[in-house]
């Protein structure tokens, strides 16, 4: 019997077998979780690369496979009414959605344009918020959403510009839909990983800098593993965390706890 024998969800936002959300998925599957997942839907119906990239990872073990577009309620409607009809409940919400225009990405906070800001902010928090209100519908007692969400959040990170403060909105989001769902016994938790060669990361100025700050100033004096965060993510959605709720948990090896670098830090060139 596996921590997730039993157990049904939903994973949104696996790009490729760099994710996050893969790693953590990973876990969950190897737990005995029954899941289905979403993928953006593709431009050209012809040539199906985001749903033929997933199938790739999931078509061993997914219970559906279907297109979401979260800025699109029909899209939602449709992916929750398949979860209905396969799963009668779920258990658990994997969310790993964030996106902001890349011209506004690589620019600094006070220059995002006005729509850039409103997509951002539209696809990588306000996400969560609805997922959270179909979820609720359809959540058995115990259920649990998990967010994912980074230091940048928190802390100034040079090069995050307009998605520290969309990750800020998030995990705020997360604090809130805590407290109301909270009542109908469902938890909602954030998990803030350090930096990992993703999609998303590829984006970001400077990443492999970044890594190297976190090798030299985190107490572990190294930077985090897939499999650390994948671990951590079906944990923390697990029974045994079931005490936990309205959290950001950080696993990056203590690198968020540090206010100066360590004395024995040092960067190779």
């Amino acid at each position: 019997m596996g921590l997730f024998t039993g157990k049904k969800g939903l994973v949104f936002g696996i790009a490729n077998d760099h994710s996050i959300a893969w790693s953590i998925t990973q876990n969950l599957q190897a737990e005995g979780a029954d899941m289905a997942f979403t993928h953006l839907p593709d431009k050209d119906p012809e040539r199906p690369r985001m749903e033929r990239r997933l199938r790739k990872l999931v078509d061993d073990f997914d219970r559906f496979i279907m297109p979401c577009d979260v800025t699109n309620e029909q899209d939602l409607d449709a992916v929750f009414a398949r979860a209905k009809e396969e799963f009668g409940q779920i258990d658990f919400v994997l969310h790993s959605i964030a996106y902001a225009p890349m011209e506004d990405l690589k620019g600094p906070v006070h220059a995002v344009s006005r729509d850039g800001f409103k997509l951002s902010m539209e696809i990588s928090c306000y996400s969560l918020i609805s997922l959270a209100h179909r979820a609720r519908e359809i959540m058995a007692p115990g259920g649990n959403i998990l967010s994912l969400t980074y230091l940048g959040g928190e802390k100034v990170i040079p090069g995050y510009n307009i998605m520290g403060v969309c990750k800020a909105a998030l995990e705020s989001t997360v604090e809130y839909l805590a407290s109301e769902l909270g009542p109908e016994s469902f938890r909602v938790n954030a998990l803030s990983a350090g930096p990992l060669k993703t999609l998303s990361s590829s984006a970001v100025g400077e990443f492999d800098q970044m890594v190297k700050l976190y090798s030299a100033f985190s107490p572990m004096r190294r930077n985090v593993t897939h499999d650390e965060v994948g671990k951590t993510g079906m944990w923390l959605m697990s029974d045994h965390a079931s005490g936990v709720s309205g959290e950001t948990l950080h696993v990056d090896c203590g690198y968020h706890i540090m206010g100066a670098p360590p004395h024995d830090a040092h960067l190779e060139d």
